[in-house]
């Protein structure tokens, strides 16, 4: 019998990802960001046509069961790298990317399974210069961008795939064998990525980044996250360092939180009751009752927030999302 399974990566450009004078471009208009792909994967070689993102990593493997035993393995797929697309006076340039030769890892068997793994990526078309930490200290290429997987099926039927290494930069979104939306990675570093991803400090050097990786945000989260960023007052951006709190409970507020980076630790009466990464929306319940927060939220890492009044922003949705925390335990106010 063979069973199969695969692993897909999307990683693309958020709004608020790039920091200080290098965001110039894209706040022109010269570049853009990029909307935040969908929670399902229905082709992904529409998605590279519609320009819905930068990269794609996508492992597909497969294991022949004899008897409870795996006789045999194999894998396919591999990476798909866009263009990049500029504006300037009107005028619309496209820049071809280069793809750097996808690298698999000889397969790991085991008693009953099989691992797979694959690293895809490379760099945009458009040169980048700037100051780097080391040797030559100028770099004109752009930085290289990646994402590594691993598969591991199981002669039982099940698999399990993980994000166990990534750029720095952009966000890396990953995807089950179903295609649907399951992690996420947790921070973009885009100083780190910009002065170090390059040369031997890249998968096809000598070096990998390990992968922050955090759970996906419900359905009702990502509509308001889209009503806070596109709604018509922009929200106000706010940095907590690491160790830092967005709020503390007991203490009133009016505000809602959209997390665009980094992880959040949700404490309540000072014990942690969850960790959020990007993409969570925190802070309705204090508009929805009393006006009192009703959990401290704590900077695990670095992170990124919008904020927002809430005026905007429909009852029903922020009521949703209460009983949805109420439901997991996550009482972050």
């Amino acid at each position: 019998m063979r069973l199969e399974s695969s692993v897909t990566s999307i990683s693309w450009i958020p709004s608020e990802a790039v920091p200080g004078v290098t965001k110039v471009p894209f706040e022109i208009g010269f570049s853009h960001y990029d909307d935040p792909p969908p929670d399902h994967i229905e082709s992904l070689e529409a998605l590279l046509a519609e320009d819905r993102f930068r990269f794609a990593n996508q492992l597909s493997a497969w294991i022949d069961v004899v008897d409870g035993r795996i006789v045999r393995h194999g894998q396919a797929g591999g990476g798909q790298i866009g263009v990049t697309k500029l504006r300037l006076g009107g005028r619309g340039m496209t820049f071809a990317a280069v793809a750097f030769p996808d690298k698999r890892e000889d397969p790991v068997a085991g008693d009953g399974w099989v691992r797979f793994a694959q690293t895809c990526g490379g760099r945009t078309g458009v040169p980048a210069p700037r100051r780097v930490n080391r040797p030559p200290f100028i770099q004109v290429a752009a930085p290289l961008a990646w994402t590594t997987l691993t598969l591991t099926l199981f002669a039982d039927g099940t698999s399990v795939h993980e994000l166990t290494g990534a750029s720095p930069f952009p966000r890396h979104w990953v995807y089950d064998g179903d295609q649907n939306l399951t992690h996420k990675s947790g921070l973009v570093d885009f100083k780190r990525w910009y002065q170090h991803a390059f040369g031997s400090h890249t998968p096809w050097g000598d070096e990998d980044s390990p992968a922050l990786v955090t759970e996906v945000e419900t359905a009702t989260e990502r509509e308001l996250s889209l009503r806070i960023m596109r709604g018509g007052v922009k929200p106000r951006i706010q940095v907590v360092k690491e160790g830092g709190t967005l709020v503390e409970q007991g203490e009133e507020g009016g505000d809602l939180y959209l997390l665009l980076d980094g992880v959040l630790s949700v404490e309540v009466d000072g014990v942690p009751v969850a960790q959020v990464g990007p993409g969570a929306v925190l802070g309705e319940r204090a508009l929805l009752e009393d006006g009192l927060r009703t959990a401290t939220l704590r900077a695990l890492t670095p992170c990124k927030v919008a904020a927002a009044t809430g005026a905007e922003l429909a009852p029903e949705l922020l009521s949703e999302l209460a009983a949805g925390h109420r439901r997991e335990g996550d009482r972050a106010g």
